[in-house]
């Protein structure tokens, strides 16, 4: 039996079965999605894959009672373990009257949701941040126990939007955790043409605050570097910079093809790091779930998956006049 690293982080057997059940549904929505979009049902798919370990373990670190979610367009991952459904995920890519994100309105990955306290993106990348970095100060001076958590491509660390919000954060001592989802390419941008240091956590200490850079294809690797950054938010030592290094399985989306700025030879190599089936070997080895229980597990998710797939596919278009809702003041 191999050690129980989640016990140790204070997870149950059924917190680690929720976890993986979360990454594996991210996935196989993702897969139901590219399908859809080949077939030519839904426009455009921006993908999780290869990163779902990073967005599930920082998600469950977190408290998703109050705690705010600020994510980026690939964080279905971030979304689902906040409360969102394999339907509404469906409805938003179909881009449904029912999408809760816009009503249809929005292209997929523009995640919002008030009831689950999910923020919602807009398409230029990283605005986001100095949001989460605006909520956090609203929190402290309401004197509200919340932690604001923004997620970003390693691209966006190169972004205006991104110093200003951790220099901001780290002077006023804000409990914010900036979550750089480093997947080596913004777009089709190399990681070694983006940045001049070794890491993107290596920038915290110019913003004066702690940084780490880990594994983003361990679940719990993420898990406890992000409750920690959450303990130190809750008590007034400030904000953290994370840099889960990780990998994007898929183009940069579905009217990209990646094969013009990387070799398909290391995106099968990524593929042995999988970060799923990293997880499944580790509740197989310490004994959580049998092969059984995955198989019921797969079958279960594949059942979501249609229903709401079929659900999203047949629901009504908004009407026409719905493209003006909450331009102007009513």
């Amino acid at each position: 039996m191999a050690e129980n690293r989640h016990e140790i982080l204070g997870l149950s057997n059924k917190d680690v079965i929720e976890m993986y059940h979360t990454m594996l549904l991210a996935r196989k929505i993702d897969e139901r999605m590219w399908l859809l979009n080949r077939a030519g049902k839904i426009p455009f798919v921006i993908s999780c894959q290869g990163q779902e370990a990073a967005q599930v373990g920082a998600a469950f670190a977190l408290d998703r009672e109050k705690d705010f979610a600020l994510p980026y367009y690939r964080d279905m991952g971030v979304v689902l373990a906040f409360g969102m459904t394999a339907q509404e995920l469906m409805l938003s890519g179909f881009a449904k009257k029912e999408d809760p994100n816009s009503g249809g309105r929005q292209m997929p990955g523009h995640f919002g949701s008030k009831k689950y306290r999910i923020v919602t993106g807009s398409s230029p990348v990283t605005t986001q941040v100095p949001h989460a970095v605006g909520i956090a100060l609203g929190g402290k001076m309401e004197g509200k126990d919340l932690v604001a958590f923004t997620s970003f491509g390693e691209g966006s660390s190169n972004q205006g939007d991104f110093h200003e919000g951790a220099n901001f954060a780290g002077v006023h001592k804000l409990p914010v955790i900036f979550f750089c989802e480093n997947n080596k390419y913004a777009i089709s941008v190399p990681v070694s043409k983006q940045l001049a240091c070794k890491s993107v956590a290596d920038r915290a200490v110019g913003y004066g605050m702690a940084g780490y850079s880990v594994d983003g294809n361990d679940p719990l690797e993420v898990y406890k570097v992000v409750k920690e950054a959450a303990e130190r938010g809750r008590r007034g030592e400030g904000p953290t910079l994370i840099e889960a290094v990780t990998y994007r399985l898929t183009p940069h989306s579905s009217d990209d093809d990646d094969r013009t700025y990387r070799d398909q030879e290391e995106v099968q190599e990524a593929r042995k790091e999988d970060p799923i089936q990293r997880f499944r070997t580790y509740l197989l080895e310490t004994g959580v779930m049998s092969e059984e229980q995955f198989a019921e597990l797969e079958n279960k998710v594949a059942e979501e998956v249609d229903r709401a797939t079929e659900y999203a596919e047949n629901a009504p278009y908004a009407d026409p006049e719905d493209a003006l809702l909450h331009v102007y003041a009513e």
